[in-house]
């Protein structure tokens, strides 16, 4: 067959290929309608490597059954969320926090769409640098007695990471059961290998969502971004830090390494457990986990912090952490100081943004000078510079990289987790989220913030009009691609 008669055979061919895939985009995925036209784009100008790409990044996730843990009706979760919704719809249940009964629309809306339970005998201790949120675990590492649940999105096997995982080994030999789950994507350069030591000592290691083979991963777009430690069912942890030597500071590229995370003692830390549990089942499969005491110990009152666990992905409709979002935002009558890696929302949240600075709330913005991948960078530059034109501040911090993903409210309510403020993190990614109800302790979150704004530069409307035609373009080009970044 000469080379032309193959040509005649395989353009038709990829040309009815893309047609009848441009028709499943349209008609069974239901994708939002700009993520639809820029797949749709992709599939008719590069044929075949948009065919390969859509398969990698453009399908949705299967959903059913995708987490299941049978110890949830153990626990009595389940009796527990009836009572407490029921409670708020009747206005009969008892707020033990300041001024959270303010905000029973949203606690009763996480509790319908994602079964929070709202927990009002907290203790949080909020880190903003790393060297000190590694130095608390390592200590609650090596004080644990019973058991040790860790997962991170990316875990390196640098000197941050052997150290960690020493510790664990040091904790498994004294018969400490260690669970570690990493997601293959975030921890690319790391494999069960690289475990082994852990592994020989009775640790177990699990990775979610693997490739079927080198290279080839159908889920490669739905990545679990969620970083949760819990230790003994007593201490849990929460929050932005993955664990490499960058998070520390250490790393030329991104010099100091701005984020937040939290230290939680009190019930919200079985929400996390039981997080961690479905994960890990999910990822696990033969030693899959189910209820047990030793689990979800008896805590007694460690503090007075309102907290619910709010978790999000491909898995649910709903975009739970983002609607959360949507309705802290909603409820600000004072101030909304937002800090975040990367800032390219939708159309509902970028409204919401616009109107409460159009309605006269002091609403900031803080991201990175500093960016780790580019066509984001230039896309939220893009997005900030229309809400300058609102009256929204912004800053870019300039002292190193600013991670964090927090959102203050009125020094009345936040929230603190993994979810950044973009397409991925509200509708591809695994993310978990605390919201919180606590005067001080959103206080203390929005002190954080206004001592950042010190290491920062704002960025003005006429700084912003006045932008070379480069970085015009710049943004030009990754606004383009937002839908499927």
């Amino acid at each position: 067959m000469s080379l032309f008669t193959e040509l005649n055979f395989f353009v038709p061919l990829t040309l009815v290929a893309n047609i009848l895939l441009a028709m499943m985009v349209i008609f069974l995925e239901r994708k939002d309608p700009s993520s639809t036209w820029a797949w749709i784009l992709v599939l008719f100008f590069i044929p075949l490597v948009g065919f390969i790409l859509y398969l990698m990044f453009g399908r949705k996730l299967r959903k059913k059954h995708l987490f299941r843990w049978e110890g949830r009706k153990d626990i009595g979760i389940d009796n527990l969320i009836r009572y407490q919704k029921e409670a708020i719809q009747e206005d009969t249940f008892e707020f033990r926090i300041n001024n959270a009964e303010n905000y029973k629309d949203l606690i009763y809306m996480h509790l319908k769409t994602n079964n929070a339970v709202l927990t009002q005998d907290n203790r949080v201790k909020i880190f903003d640098d790393g060297a000190n949120k590694f130095e608390a675990l390592l200590n609650d590492i090596e004080s644990a007695k019973d058991h040790i649940h860790i997962q991170y999105y990316i875990f390196r096997i640098d000197d941050l990471g052997t150290r960690i995982v020493n510790a664990l080994i040091k904790k498994a030999k004294q018969g400490v059961k260690i669970r570690l789950l990493y997601d293959e994507m975030g921890s690319r350069n790391v494999k069960k290998r690289h475990f082994k030591k852990l592994l020989a000592v009775g640790g177990e290691v699990e990775v979610f969502f693997p490739s079927i083979f080198p290279l080839v991963n159908p889920r490669l777009n739905f990545r679990n971004h969620r970083k949760i430690v819990v230790i003994d069912g007593r201490v849990g942890y929460i929050g932005g830090f993955n664990v490499g030597d960058e998070y520390l500071g250490l790393q030329k590229k991104f010099g100091y390494w701005r984020d937040t995370h939290m230290r939680i003692e009190g019930s919200a830390v079985h929400p996390l457990q039981t997080r961690f549990l479905l994960d890990w089942n999910q990822a696990c499969e033969q030693q899959k986990m189910g209820y047990s005491d030793r689990y979800f110990p008896a805590i007694p009152e460690k503090g007075d912090a309102g907290l619910q666990i709010v978790s999000s992905g491909p898995d649910s409709d709903w975009e739970q952490i983002k609607i959360g979002y949507l309705k802290l935002i909603n409820m600000a009558q004072k101030y909304i100081y937002i800090q975040t890696p990367y800032f390219i929302p939708d159309a509902s949240f970028l409204d919401a943004i616009k109107i409460a600075a159009l309605s006269g709330i002091d609403v900031r913005i803080m991201i990175p000078n500093k960016p780790d991948h580019m066509f984001v960078y230039w896309a939220t530059y893009s997005y900030v510079g229309q809400l300058l034109r609102a009256g929204a501040k912004v800053y870019i911090y300039e002292k190193g990289f600013i991670h964090a993903k927090t959102i203050v409210i009125d020094d009345e309510a936040s929230t603190v987790g993994t979810a950044n403020i973009d397409v991925r993190s509200f509708s591809l990614n695994f993310e978990v989220n605390a919201f919180i109800y606590d005067c001080p302790i959103s206080h203390q979150l929005a002190e954080i913030f206004e001592k950042d704004m010190f290491d920062c530069t704002e960025l003005t409307l006429e700084i912003y009009q006045n932008r070379s035609n480069l970085i015009k373009f710049k943004e030009s080009i990754s606004r383009l691609l937002t839908p499927i970044l």
